[in-house]
């Protein structure tokens, strides 16, 4: 009985968390513009249908889902693009509104710093002991192939690629080289003067 009440109280304890730490509707003093009722209408059916797509998985169902969810994206991006020119036709060069409007769109986001067990990686040392840390985890040796065959094909195309010798490049001698300077058609170029540089 007494751990009947203690589980009890304890998931009471966590819903009730749960429902304070998420909040429902968007709060009264919060500066975005509240979506159009048409907007929202459309999206409140979209997830009615759905739901019931899900249930019945009707293809008529899945096709009238879709072209309401092209219409909401297109519709939302319509608003987006509505309040922006609103946002930007709003903006006085007499007032801050303008620089801090340009502050906000010049401003470079800093890259957040590598992590590592021990924390965030600051120094040098600690992002190259990160970064060794991350490939160690992922290049592991595997141990119990799952498969096989697939293990055996890789064994032996890198046998024969190891054995293979490695052939040495043709390289020109100085004739060669010479031939082919002189080969080279200058007359046609493009730019009629030539830059020389040096002395």
């Amino acid at each position: 009985m007494a751990n009947d009440t203690c589980v009890e109280k304890f998931s009471g304890a966590v819903l009730n968390a749960l429902a304070a730490s998420t909040p429902k509707l968007r709060l009264r003093d919060d500066p975005r513009p509240r979506i159009t009722a048409g907007i929202q209408d459309e999206i409140r059916l979209k997830k009615r249908l759905r739901g019931q797509w899900q249930i019945t998985r009707d293809p008529a169902l899945t096709a009238e889902v879709n072209r309401l969810q092209r219409s909401v994206i297109r519709r939302l991006n319509e608003w987006r693009n509505d309040q922006w020119s609103e946002t930007l036709k709003s903006l006085d060069p007499e007032d801050p509104s303008l620089w801090s409007m340009t502050k906000w769109g010049m401003k470079i986001p800093t890259p957040s710093p590598p992590g590592h067990p021990g924390g965030i990686a600051l120094s040098d040392s600690e992002k190259a002991e990160a970064l060794a840390d991350s490939l160690e985890t992922q290049f592991q040796p595997v141990t119990d192939p799952s498969f096989p065959a697939v293990m055996e094909m890789v064994d032996v195309a890198l046998r024969s690629y190891c054995l293979t010798p490695v052939s040495e490049p043709n390289l020109a001698n100085t004739d060669e080289v010479h031939e082919s300077i002189r080969c080279l058609n200058v007359s046609r170029s493009p730019d009629r003067k030539v830059s020389r540089t040096g002395p």
